[in-house]
């Protein structure tokens, strides 16, 4: 049974590559008949004069036919150079209205604030700015405030000399 169903596949698929195999010969056959139709009313056949003055005739036909073309071909890139300006101004509005922005893909840059200004300002940049200027400053005093002190064999640090001084404890 299962034979039959796989011998069927086998038949359907080769009559369905056959079908599209004649399929595609036509298509071909009929794109080189358009081909060919195309050509011949936009192409005529060229005739060459045998006098000199018919063949200079016929260089001034090709040549006005020549500038025709490359007329229409600038137009053509004109029209289609403002449509495309058209449209991304168009897309730049409904952005606008939407709100929604396209944000560029950022990268990390290591820059100082100096060189940050640097460059914002150019050369109007003369203020140093030093952030550690505005940082708190320790004293000493309160460095010597931690002490350590012994409890029985263990030994502790404290921020207080009142910790050392109850029970007996003494400071180290």
């Amino acid at each position: 049974m299962g034979e039959a169903i796989t011998a069927r596949r086998q038949h359907l698929k080769s009559v369905m590559l056959q079908i599209a195999a004649t399929e595609q010969e036509k298509e071909k056959s009929r794109r080189e008949a358009e081909k060919q139709n195309y050509l011949s009313e936009h192409c005529p056949p060229l005739h060459i004069p045998g006098s000199m003055s018919e063949v200079q005739e016929l260089c001034k036909q090709l040549h006005a036919k020549i500038d025709a073309a490359e007329e229409e071909k600038y137009d053509m890139e004109v029209r289609v150079q403002k449509t495309s300006k058209e449209l991304e101004d168009m897309n730049q509005k409904l952005f606008d209205l939407r709100g929604k922005f396209k944000r560029p893909p950022l990268r990390r840059v290591r820059m100082s604030a100096d060189a940050m200004l640097k460059a914002l300002l150019g050369s109007k940049h003369k203020v140093c700015m030093d952030l550690r200027a505005n940082l708190k400053q320790v004293k000493k005093e309160d460095t010597e405030k931690v002490r350590t002190c012994r409890v029985g064999d263990v030994e502790r640090r404290t921020s207080s000399r009142k910790f050392c001084m109850e029970g007996g404890k003494k400071m180290i």
